[in-house]
């Protein structure tokens, strides 16, 4: 995918510990969602939910606004599946996700938290093409 499809791929990415306030590990995301941490694994495993090492050395860890009231935010794993279907791995999916957009207005993450994401799915599903 071309930088101009996928805007991730710039030399300028934003450090994702700058983007994403508060990160899980997974077993803090596991407690979050009351679950098993090899369910947190397998919620990753299949996109329902997104992993990515913050900053080296760190390991995996969830963005911790993925989660609210004790769920994965609803529609966070079918924008995940589509940013996927177009080729899009989880931090490249974490950046766009959360970097303000200003037609929006705000994050994506912002919208999805507001069930606001059809929009934001419609965005994502625009980068396929």
């Amino acid at each position: 995918m071309s930088a101009e499809q996928n805007p991730t791929e710039q030399h300028d990415q934003p450090d994702l510990a700058t983007l994403v306030p508060e990160w899980f590990d997974w077993s803090e995301a596991a407690a979050a969602l009351h679950v098993s941490v090899s369910k947190v694994r397998q919620l990753i495993r299949e996109h329902q939910l997104a992993a990515a090492v913050p900053v080296p050395g760190a390991g995996q860890k969830v963005p911790a606004e993925l989660i609210m009231d004790g769920e994965v935010v609803k529609g966070v794993p079918g924008l995940l599946t589509v940013l996927h279907d177009t080729g899009w791995d989880d931090r490249e999916a974490i950046t766009w996700i959360f970097t303000a957009d200003d037609t929006l207005p705000g994050r994506p993450i912002d919208a999805l938290r507001e069930n606001r994401g059809s929009e934001v799915k419609r965005r994502a599903q625009a980068f396929g093409f």
